[in-house]
């Protein structure tokens, strides 16, 4: 990196956020655990059976803190939530980190922790512990939440993102850029003669049902910040692999698409907080893709491409108009503050 100075892109989840993680945080905490880059941390504990421990962290910054389909609260329990599911664990237990600006609403704080809560009941975690910190006005913006959890990986499950292998189907659990879209209409007060709504779910129910199948699953992600086009070029860059989608199959809502071609936005790369990427076995690309569809949260699941051998650590979509070009990880930031 040659920056003097922290930029939005640095948060980006694109190739600025990545520079700042490979050259500046992985040498100082050097382990082969964060090295991995998964969603969360594997951890090997004795008495768990065989089992393991996930473990994961985020932080929320939303803005607007209140959309529709939720809030940041809703937001930051179903987002940690499904970060440990993505290790192929059942969730278990959060912590919550809230840091508040002096004059924040009262009751603005009691709909987020009230939603915060029902997250968490619908999720089946619980909220262990905490913390509050109040900043004087004007040293943040109303209210940032931090969550973190831990859940159990069953012995049988073996998931990372270094995991894919040419040959492998990927499934999306459903439609993309809806949670992008919302909050970007939100913030900048567009209105739309639709009923857009952010997608934020726990997808922990979900994964357990792919697995109690007994579906070989290889990776799991929850392509968030920067979209399903960031997230497989994650993938392909930790597993050595190419990976190729169909630009047809790739699923938008019509409205979400007529937003995002009048403002310029690609819907590859905006955020979901309510869909997963599964790369299967192809002998259970079928019986996964029909578990996922019997889920609230997954009636639109479809396949969107494969794992092959050539170009490892590239992306490549077939157009609709025929041909293919490279789908890279974005530099900078698209929508900053969207999760």
């Amino acid at each position: 990196m040659n920056n003097d100075k922290i930029v939005l892109d640095h948060g980006s989840g694109g190739k600025i956020s990545h520079a700042m993680v490979s050259e500046m945080i992985l040498p100082v905490f050097d382990n082969p655990i964060l090295a991995d880059l998964d969603d969360g941390a594997n951890l090997d504990i004795n008495n768990l059976n065989g089992g393991k421990i996930a473990f994961s962290t985020d932080s929320y910054v939303v803005d607007p803190i209140f959309f529709p389909g939720g809030n940041i609260g809703d937001l930051a329990v179903n987002g940690t939530v499904n970060d440990i599911a993505m290790c192929g664990a059942k969730p278990l237990y959060l912590s919550a980190g809230l840091i508040i600006e002096e004059g924040f609403l009262y009751s603005d704080l009691k709909k987020i922790l009230e939603q915060m809560g029902k997250a968490a009941e619908k999720a089946g975690v619980k909220v262990v512990t905490g913390d509050t910190k109040v900043v004087p006005k004007g040293k943040c913006d109303k209210i940032f939440i931090n969550t973190s959890g831990i859940g159990v990986i069953p012995a049988n499950v073996n998931v990372s993102g270094g995991m894919a292998v040419p040959g492998d189907k990927i499934i999306l659990s459903g439609t993309m850029a809806d949670h992008g879209i919302t909050v970007l209409s939100t913030r900048e007060g567009l209105k739309f003669d639709s009923d857009i709504k952010s997608d934020t779910a726990p997808l922990n129910a979900m994964v357990k049902s792919i697995f109690d199948s007994g579906c070989e699953i290889h990776v799991l992600r929850d392509p968030t910040r920067g979209g399903v086009g960031t997230t497989l070029n994650e993938i392909a860059f930790q597993s050595k692999v190419c990976i190729k989608i169909d630009e047809k199959s790739l699923p938008v809502k019509p409205a979400v698409a007529g937003i995002c071609e009048l403002l310029g936005f690609d819907p590859v790369y905006l955020a979901n907080e309510g869909k997963l990427l599964a790369f299967v076995a192809e002998k259970d690309t079928d019986k996964a893709l029909e578990i996922i569809r019997k889920n609230e949260f997954g009636k639109d699941a479809v396949v969107i491409g494969e794992v092959v051998l050539d170009d490892p650590g590239r992306v490549y979509m077939n157009t609709a108009i025929g041909g293919s070009r490279i789908v890279d990880m974005l530099t900078g930031e698209q929508l900053p503050r969207i999760c």
